[in-house]
């Protein structure tokens, strides 16, 4: 099974600036994007960014203009870019990889806290 490790994530006011990493442990066959997803307090997790083998990104609407997901240098790596930050965005946020049905495939990690707060 892959493994992912979330970093990046901690306390910023409003409008601020975060880069979020994800380093998978390996990858296995058939994934087609990797993608950052964040939970709420009381809500469901949800699909923030996503970042197909093709190069092709898709985000979500709340996100959209001020994040931006990108592939590391290093094998297994992507990140989350996280530009003028709102408290809306506060949450934990996770990576995974997708398959064809858009079904995450690697073994969730304990995600990364961010909070934005004044």
């Amino acid at each position: 099974q892959v493994q992912v490790v979330e970093s990046g994530g901690d306390l910023v006011q409003p409008g601020g600036s975060l880069r979020l990493s994800c380093a998978a442990s390996g990858t296995i066959s058939g994934i087609v994007a990797m993608a950052w997803y964040r939970q709420a307090p009381g809500k469901q997790r949800e699909l923030v960014a996503t970042l197909f083998t093709t190069g092709t990104t898709n985000y979500a609407d709340t996100v959209k203009g001020r994040f931006a997901i990108s592939r590391g240098n290093a094998k297994n790596t992507v990140y989350l870019q996280m530009n003028s930050l709102k408290p809306d965005d506060t949450a934990v946020y996770y990576c995974n990889a997708r398959d064809a049905r858009g079904s995450p495939r690697y073994v969730w990690g304990q995600g990364t806290q961010v909070t934005v707060s004044s």
